[in-house]
């Protein structure tokens, strides 16, 4: 095969978006493919319509919506699967589906057999591991120092 995982991944991303689109009518946020052996995860960020976001915040709604969305990929997915072969060059031997209401994250998990666990992550939030001079030399000029140095006259 003469593409990487990487350009592989593209054009699995930019296609489970298009096909999304098609279905529902709405474009992913962003769209996130990764293979590894014998592995593909696709995850379509802020997938879900306006009104699916609405019918989801209570329980039963959730569960209307998801299931909506699993006879969607179920209906769907044969196209899904075509292309994965065409671009991969691999058939695909299993297909599930799981949408994580609140945050209207979809997952589309392909595998051999395998169990497959998917974890969402919050936003990594990194932290400053630097120091501002600027910000620094700054504080020592607020007034502060001064006061102290009264105090102890």
């Amino acid at each position: 095969m003469s593409n990487t995982n990487s350009q592989i991944a593209q054009q699995l991303s930019h296609l489970a978006s298009v096909l999304h689109q098609q279905r529902t009518g709405v474009a992913p946020k962003a769209v996130t493919a990764v293979i590894s052996e014998d592995t593909l995860v696709v995850t379509l960020h802020d997938a879900l319509t306006p009104v699916e976001k609405d019918l989801a915040r209570t329980p039963e709604g959730a569960s209307h919506v998801r299931e909506f969305h699993r006879q969607l990929f179920s209906s769907g997915s044969e196209s899904m699967r075509r292309e994965i072969k065409r671009i991969t060059g691999r058939e695909v031997c299993e297909a599930t589906a799981e949408i994580e209401t609140p945050t209207g994250v979809v997952v589309h998990a392909f595998t051999t057999g395998a169990m497959v666990q998917v974890f969402l992550l919050t936003p990594e939030v990194v932290p400053y591991t630097g120091t501002d001079r600027d910000s620094i030399e700054r504080a020592d000029d607020d007034g502060f120092g001064q006061a102290t140095d009264l105090d102890s006259r």
